[in-house]
């Protein structure tokens, strides 16, 4: 298709779509409008976009980001040209500013080195948006802000609420992202000014204020790149505003006549677009403003020229009728991880990912932590640990249990080598359970032990490595009030009750959680209480955490005790364990057991939960469990036999039902 039909069908879209004609919009798409294929959307796409209004637009991810800024008054809001850190034409403003509005621009030119163009890697688009330095994040970076709908076309969100870079999906390589702090006309590009965005560390979610917060190394001491300032409080209606940022041709949702008479053919450029302040903004976090924009301005600066202060982020617009943008609050209380200020009515996921926090010994007064008489038949102590793994003692620590970590319903052993817990012992008492719904969004450390041998939300920062719970956040959830249970459910939320774990294991997450479940509810058991013990198998062979000096465990073991019924109405106890494995924790095992077939039916790599005699956990761990030996139904031969496991007392379990019981 020939560049002037193009330009004609874009004209004829647009006149009737600005004019409000959407009948006729939809029958140019009946006809096979070729600007449809020009932006490679499909009709039913733009059908459905039609009914939208930004920011239910941007929201709906029907549109690319290019197709989501707008044109708001076509005379008197011209996009001023930025070269060599200057704003060119700023003396010839009349239209509604003051006499000493070039004044005003000066005043903030020392932001424009600041704001770039974000680039990506290995992606069709060579850019996407732009990006300015909102923040530091220690001594060696700094903070990039754009918008989640930039963000989101080279990364991914993970459970952390941060980014990770995605896949392309034709080159097997991963997508990336840059930042270019020059691009403007008429100047000659400047490799220095290009940075790596090393990661998002936060990406927000659909529902949630249109935010992404990328890092760059922080530039050398000679660069003129630096923070800009933000603003104390919200804007006023009225107020002198300008939006920084890289337009890009935009015809889907402007007039073109209006965007040429603007931009004279020149996009993709610095350009510095004064306006105002607007009335109304559609909800707490939306801040309205008619600078011009077009697609390319996404995740642009919004500065008073009055307090020479960044008001907002902009992020989508609608032709004629204004542009919107993320309040400074909003995006305050995001780099703050604080989830929201008082007064200000933000989607409670925008804190998602709150900071760390810690808690002293004063706070855990009066808890019990783990009961080992909790089943009244026979007592079920911790299991011993070697040595070598250095039990940390907490600053509470009783002379009968030195080392226990002591919470509502659950004590936790953690080694100060490992960085870790070795064991999480919890009783469970499904007869005075409390649903308790997940709300908490912040980690604590447990200052009872030393915060230097604890992990934080950092260490987690890849995005394949889960910060897994050893005592199940909803195992704690019982007692005889809501507050009991409460109490047991933030407990959960320490540091020292987590362990890094593989994102493999999410595959059988569910047979691996649900085991607790199984058991209690089965007939061959009696009651409704449970005693878990829960752990790593730490190994020589566990790589290391990133640079943390802990081990991130290929494994985890786990041990059931509660009580059964046997001949003669008679009460035993009844103990089984199980081992979350890749494998090659079960193969050597057999292995040691000289039976030749160990790796057949095993597909390595994969996480799978096994049952294993309580014996051969006490030689994979080094642990000892004591009379939980002899509770041990899958000692007996006869329960060995009736498996077809003799020999090889080893359970792969697909099923709950194939758990020997």
């Amino acid at each position: 298709m020939g560049n002037t039909d193009f330009t004609e069908s874009v004209r004829r879209l647009e006149r009737f779509a600005g004019a409000g004609k959407f009948d006729k919009v939809r029958k140019a798409l009946d006809k096979g409008n070729p600007v449809l294929k020009e932006f490679g959307v499909s009709d039913a796409q733009i059908r459905e976009a039609l009914t939208l209004d930004p920011p239910a637009l941007e929201a709906s991810g029907l549109m690319p980001p290019t197709m989501l800024e707008a044109i708001v008054r076509v005379t008197g809001r011209p996009p001023l040209i930025v070269r060599n850190g200057k704003v060119e034409g700023k003396t010839t403003l009349v239209e509604d500013f003051p006499a000493n509005v070039d004044g005003l621009i000066s005043g903030v030119e020392k932001f424009l080195p600041s704001v770039g163009r974000i680039e990506f890697v290995n992606h069709d688009m060579s850019w996407g948006g732009t990006g300015w330095v909102v923040g530091e994040d220690g001594p060696g970076h700094l903070l990039i802000a754009t918008n989640r709908h930039v963000a989101k076309l080279v990364a991914r969100r993970t459970f952390r609420g941060d980014g990770v870079f995605m896949f392309n999906p034709y080159s097997n390589t991963r997508y990336g992202a840059e930042i270019d702090f020059g691009e403007e006309s008429g100047v000659a590009p400047d490799p220095e000014k290009v940075f790596k965005l090393d990661k998002f560390t936060y990406l927000a979610d659909d529902i949630s204020a249109d935010i992404a917060i990328g890092r760059i190394p922080k530039p050398d001491g000679a660069a003129v790149i630096g923070l800009l300032d933000l603003a104390d409080d919200e804007g006023g209606d009225g107020e002198i505003v300008a939006v920084v940022g890289y337009p890009a041709a935009d015809p889907y949702r402007n007039d073109p006549n209006d965007m040429e008479r603007y931009f004279q053919g020149l996009y993709d450029v610095k350009r510095f677009s004064p306006g105002f302040l607007q009335p109304g903004g559609a909800g707490a976090t939306v801040l309205g403003h008619d600078c011009t924009t077009l697609g390319g301005n996404s995740g642009s600066p919004v500065i008073s020229l009055e307090s020479r202060k960044v008001v907002g982020l902009h992020f989508a617009g609608k032709y004629g009728i204004g542009n919107s943008a993320v309040r400074i609050g909003t995006l305050k209380s995001v780099l703050a991880g604080l989830g929201g200020q008082p007064g200000a009515a933000l989607p409670a996921s925008v804190g998602e990912e709150a900071a760390d926090r810690s808690h002293d010994a004063a706070f855990f007064a009066g808890r019990g932590g783990y009961d080992p008489d909790f089943l009244q038949v026979a007592g079920v102590p911790y299991p011993e640990v070697p040595a070598s793994l250095s039990l940390a003692r907490p600053s509470d620590a009783t002379d009968e249990r030195p080392h226990e970590l002591r919470y509502e319903h659950f004590g936790v052993l953690y080694s100060t080598v490992m960085k870790g817990p070795v064991v999480a012992a919890h009783n469970l008492d499904g007869s005075r359970y409390r649903g308790i719904k997940r709300s908490n969004k912040t980690w604590f450390h447990d200052l009872r032990i030393p915060r230097d041998i604890q992990l934080d939300r950092e260490d987690y920062g890849d995005a394949a490595i889960d910060r897994g719970h050893m005592v199940r956040r909803s195992e704690t959830n019982w007692g005889d009030t809501d507050e009991e249970a409460k109490r047991a459910n933030l407990d959960s939320f320490h540091y020292t009750n987590a362990s890094p774990q593989h994102e493999g294991l999410n595959r059988s997450r569910d047979m691996w959680l649900g085991l607790e479940d199984y058991i209690l509810t089965n007939a061959r058991t009696f009651g409704f209480r449970a005693n878990v013990f829960t752990g790593p198998v730490y190994s020589d062979d566990d790589p290391e955490l990133g640079t943390t000096g802990a081990p991130l465990p290929l494994s985890f073991w786990k041990v059931v005790t509660m009580l059964a019924e046997q001949e003669m109405e008679t009460i035993r106890l009844h103990a089984t364990a199980y081992v979350l494995s890749q494998g090659h924790l079960i193969q050597k095992l057999l292995a040691d057991r000289d039976v030749v077939e160990a790796a057949e039916g095993f597909s390595f790599g994969e996480y799978k939960a096994f049952q294993v005699r309580i014996r051969d956990l006490e030689e994979m761990t080094g642990y000892s469990f004591g009379a939980l030996k002899d509770a041990d139904p899958l000692e007996s031969a006869e329960v060995q036999e009736a498996r077809g496991v003799t020999g090889k007392p080893v359970l792969l379990l697909n099923r709950f039902d194939e758990i020997a019981l």
